[in-house]
């Protein structure tokens, strides 16, 4: 019987530890529900890095991307750091845009308070100088707004966009798109609060969506390794 691919998955990876712990959450999670070895790893900032993962073990690999918008990591290091693997290799996309991340941002939203109609709500991202990241924004605002019943605005913490000073009014309500919390969570926070932001949903985090989709990536990535 041919052995089934481990899972690993790829965090940015930062230098709080919480946010490290949200990608171990969510691949012990999809391993235990896929029955197969899961390996969480990072971008960079924390062990293991990718990179290293790949590269020490030939056991056939199936790789999804934690991470919510193409951008420089998918389309340049991720791709470089995959060639170094020891054995065979299928590189997933990102999560996002996604209708299962837009119903675990509205869940999130809900437990802060914030329902459809509530008011205006903004869509802060960490940002890419990627445009095809716009893109994927775009269409995670447009998903978002589906279920929120209005128009959902985006705003940016670097590179290309809007900041949230520019976009955030008084009265907004704000979902960070943004799986762990770090660096650009707590800039997402301060940044809409100095803005006037009357509600602030946490991150995404591991929430059983985000598991679920992992899991959906995990069997479309064995079949492409399958037939290949």
């Amino acid at each position: 019987m041919t052995r089934r691919p481990r899972l690993v998955t790829v965090a940015h990876g930062t230098r709080k530890s919480g946010g490290n712990e949200v990608a171990r959450q969510i691949t012990l999670a999809a391993g235990l529900a896929l029955g197969v070895e899961a390996v969480c790893s990072y971008v960079e900032l924390s062990d293991p890095l990718f990179e290293d993962v790949v590269a020490a073990d030939v056991t056939p690999t199936v790789v999804v991307p934690l991470l919510l918008s193409t951008g420089f990591h998918l389309r340049q290091d991720l791709p470089r750091m995959a060639s170094a693997a020891a054995g065979p290799l299928v590189l997933g996309r990102p999560l996002g845009p996604h209708r299962l991340v837009a119903q675990a941002q509205l869940e999130q939203l809900a437990r802060v308070g914030a329902r459809p109609g509530d008011g205006r709500l903004v869509l802060v991202a960490a940002g890419s100088s990627d445009p095809l990241a716009t893109r994927d924004l775009t269409r995670a605002a447009e998903l978002l707004g589906r279920s929120w019943g209005s128009a959902v605005e985006v705003a940016t913490l670097s590179a290309l966009g809007r900041r949230p000073a520019e976009v955030v009014r008084a009265g907004d309500v704000v979902s960070p798109y943004l799986l762990s919390p770090g660096f650009f969570a707590d800039r997402a926070r301060d940044e809409s609060l100095a803005a006037g932001a009357a509600v602030i949903a946490d991150v995404i985090g591991p929430h059983p969506l985000v598991v679920d989709l992992v899991v959906q990536r995990a069997h479309a990535l064995e079949s492409v390794r399958q037939t290949a």
